[in-house]
């Protein structure tokens, strides 16, 4: 089916996708509207392009690290390491002093270069009285085994003076900037040029026109072999002195063949000449849908082709069909992936809304790679060269990490945060990759009400939906935890368990006996044991015969009234709830329709949940860890394939020490919550440091105080970083005419003559410091730091939220 079974009529399946709260007549393809000029980030229709939807889907979308704008974006290339004069020197200098050494010694200016080579040999190689002068024999067939040695000991001492010059002069670091960092082919044709340079000094001979002496390599390894084979027969032999030359020029190679990269450039050379003779079809744009050929799929590749080239299908649809072919290719049937495409083309798995796109956008969004672009990384000395001016963005990678946004009133956390990762979220939901529950005040811009499939409005008269205070929870003790989590879940006189056990004993029971949770009200009644209540319910299990529902409501009946009793505090606390402005919520009765957020794990929806006007703010902060703590109980059901997301535009009172342990365990679950807050002063101080480890992602904006800044500088650590001190030291003269020469500056000048002491050193220093995170952040901008669900992280940096 095209549908996978989403698109049949409301109410006939077991768990059925509540209808948008908009008019009732939507198409099934509805005409797109007309975007706003920012979104989404389509370039401009090319020359000889054929749509700008087809343009879009071409652009290079490269890897690259957390939080980067991927679409269109150009890896920053690395500058041109411009090397010190003093390296250069430093390598001429070894090299001109090495071929002064070199001519003296061939020269033989003093005798006591050869005492080392007399020390550890035999006298009787050497003439008496003489330094090192070998014996000659008579017979010219025997080799002097002095002679020999001496050769032998001059190559030796060649290699270990070009060995001392090479590291002296620096020639590795030299050879690496003028060599290795060349692309390909020059990096391979310089190494040559030396291999042939060095083979032109070890075998002049075989270079026409070369007039210069070889340098003492081949002849002291010729010696060698004399003085071990006591002979000079090897020499006469032709294979063993061909092999010898090879071995040598291979020798002499394998250097610059590493330097060069002669072997992985062969192989690349090899693997594009192959790709070449065997590739059937040249690469085809993402536009012409190559994935879908590769799998076979030519004939839904072309129709989708069509469909793009003439504009019939805009980026949501694009990143729905590919999310499809995803899941098809992975575990479902291509042949009904197929199927689908030919029938209903570009329109193939639309959202159960019907909608396509939404209305309106206020931000950038590449939904192919699932990102909000929400500013760009300043340029600044902290900032790593991949972050240098490119977007800084937000996608479902690092929301699966859960983000925590500090920042004042005013500072913009709903309108560069909150509304733009919503919206990205709203439009992952139509491709049927996420589901988003967003709760916000009544009035806050998070966007049109046709923008969700949900709009609850706690209080509203005008609301369609109503909240299922349970999530259509059939365990009591599920329910209980729910709501105990939600009614004191804040305090600290009143245990979660000892609230959560009240609760279940009055739960069970009534569901026991009227099949169903009791309505707020009701429940508050039981609670504060009325007798109304109570008598009528436990006569009703008396006659049933259920002795253990029974025994839990005598329970609940022994320790009403007592001390330590929570059934009073959970009263108290219903009350807030129980107010004429809610009479027809949360179970009420009222005209609205139930909506319960154990759909959201069954289906991408998009839900918005409105808390009460001013006036209920306490009443608001149970909805919302009411709201917390549902979503954190139906996200662990099950196995999803789409995301889930829930976002707090206001998280006051909502974080408790349940909640922090429940975020931990979202990251496993494929699931999030973006928490905004105006300062961590309004989450107790025992569950900072917990708050602060169970989210991925932190960003402070501009404006945070320095209390809320040094929470952010803890969490963050420190770093090592090279510091530069430089001390001046007056200079005291010894000699007479230079003290008159200071005396004269100094009456110049009016300075004393001093000197620059420069050190240089690793210190430990915090990434932000609170001081800095206070008031060196611009208006406008927020220091943000990511991790993905992968383990990729992204240091805290500086964000233009206006760029």
């Amino acid at each position: 089916m095209d549908s996978d079974g989403t698109r049949e009529t409301q109410g006939t399946q077991a768990d059925p996708v509540p209808r948008p709260a908009g008019p009732p007549d939507v198409p099934a393809t509805p005409p797109r509207p007309a975007r706003s000029p920012g979104a989404p980030p389509m370039p401009e229709r090319p020359p000889g392009s054929a749509s700008a939807v087809a343009a879009w889907l071409d652009r290079a979308r490269p890897s690259a690290r957390p939080g980067i704008w991927r679409y269109g974006y150009r890896p920053a290339t690395s500058e041109t390491e411009r090397i010190a004069p003093v390296t250069v020197a430093g390598m001429l200098v070894p090299l001109a002093l090495a071929a002064l050494v070199w001519s003296l010694w061939q020269r033989g200016v003093t005798s006591y270069q050869l005492v080392p080579l007399r020390t550890f040999t035999p006298d009787d190689w050497w003439w008496g009285g003489t330094v090192a002068s070998p014996k000659v024999f008579e017979d010219r067939a025997v080799p002097a085994p002095g002679a020999e040695a001496l050769v032998v000991y001059e190559g030796v001492c060649f290699l270990a003076l070009v060995a001392a010059v090479a590291v002296l002069g620096s020639w590795r670091a030299v050879v690496r900037h003028y060599v290795s960092h060349r692309p390909q082919p020059a990096r391979a044709l310089i190494a040559a040029g030396l291999a042939l340079l060095v083979l032109g000094f070890v075998f002049p001979e075989a270079f026409p026109g070369v007039g210069w002496s070889p340098a003492p390599v081949v002849d002291p390894l010729l010696s060698l072999t004399a003085l071990i084979a006591d002979s000079y027969e090897p020499m006469t032999s032709q294979l063993f002195t061909n092999t010898l030359y090879t071995v040598i020029t291979l020798l002499v190679l394998w250097p610059f063949a590493r330097l060069g990269g002669w072997l992985p450039y062969a192989r690349h050379l090899l693997a594009r000449r192959t790709a070449a003779a065997s590739a059937a079809a040249p690469d085809r744009p993402r536009s012409q849908w190559p994935e879908l050929r590769d799998a076979g799929q030519q004939e839904a590749a072309d129709l989708l082709t069509a469909e793009v080239t003439g504009g019939r299908m805009n980026d949501v649809d694009c990143a729905r069909v590919e999310h499809a072919f995803t899941a098809a290719r992975s575990g479902g049937s291509l042949d009904a992936f197929r199927d689908t495409v030919l029938r209903r083309g570009g329109a193939a798995w639309t959202h159960p809304s019907g909608v396509r796109d939404l209305s309106h956008r206020t931000a950038r969004h590449d939904l192919l790679t699932g990102q909000v672009r929400i500013g760009r990384w300043v340029a600044a000395e902290r900032t790593p060269q991949p972050y240098q001016e490119a977007g800084a963005a937000l996608g479902l990678d690092v929301l699966g990490t859960s983000l925590l946004a500090v920042g004042p009133s005013g500072s913009g956390k709903t309108r560069t945060l909150v509304r733009p990762v919503t919206e990205a979220l709203a439009l992952q939901a139509l491709t049927g990759r996420c589901a988003v529950v967003a709760v916000c005040s009544a009035g806050t811009p998070l966007g049109p009400d046709d923008a969700f499939d949900v709009n609850v409005r706690i209080g509203d008269p005008s609301s369609v939906h109503d909240l299922d205070p349970y999530a259509e929870s059939t365990d009591p003790d599920e329910a209980a935890a729910i709501l105990a989590e939600a009614l004191v879940g804040d305090l600290d006189t009143v245990g979660a368990q000892g609230a959560a056990t009240a609760l279940a004993q009055l739960l069970g029971p009534f569901r026991a006996v009227h099949g169903r949770f009791p309505a707020l009200p009701e429940l508050r009644e039981l609670l504060e044991g009325e007798e109304s209540a109570l008598v009528p319910l436990r006569e009703a299990l008396a006659a049933s015969g259920n002795d253990v529902m029974r025994r839990e409501l005598d329970a609940r009946l022994r320790q009403t009234g007592t001390p330590g009793d929570a059934g009073r505090a959970l009263a108290d606390r219903l009350a807030l709830l129980n107010r004429p402005v809610f009479a027809d919520f949360f179970g009420g009765g009222g005209p609205s329709r139930p909506f319960s957020l154990r759909a959201v794990a069954q289906h991408p929806l998009r839900v918005r949940i409105e808390l009460p006007e001013h006036g209920h703010e306490e009443a608001g902060r149970m909805i919302t860890r009411l709201v917390l703590a549902q979503f954190h109980a139906v996200v662990r059901e099950g196995r999803r394939t789409h995301f889930a997301c829930l976002v707090l535009d206001d998280a006051t009172g909502a974080v408790t020490a349940e909640s922090v342990r429940r975020i931990q365990r979202l990251r496993s679950q494929n699931a999030g919550v973006l928490l905004a807050l105006r300062t961590i002063g309004d989450v107790p101080e025992t569950l900072h440091g917990p708050l602060y480890g169970a989210v991925g992602c932190r960003m402070a904006f501009s404006g945070v105080t320095t209390w809320d800044g040094s929470r952010f500088a803890q969490t963050w650590g420190t770093e090592w970083v090279d510091t530069t001190e430089v001390a001046k030291h007056t200079v005291f003269a010894d000699q007479p005419m230079t003290r008159a020469f200071h005396a004269l500056r100094k009456l110049v000048t009016g300075r004393a003559v001093t000197t620059d002491a420069v050190t240089v050193r690793q210190v430990e220093r915090e990434r932000w410091s609170a001081s800095e995170l206070a008031h060196a952040v611009p208006p406008g901008h927020a220091v943000l730091s990511l991790t993905t669900v992968e383990g990729e992280h992204a240091p805290p940096l500086l964000v233009d939220l206006r760029g």
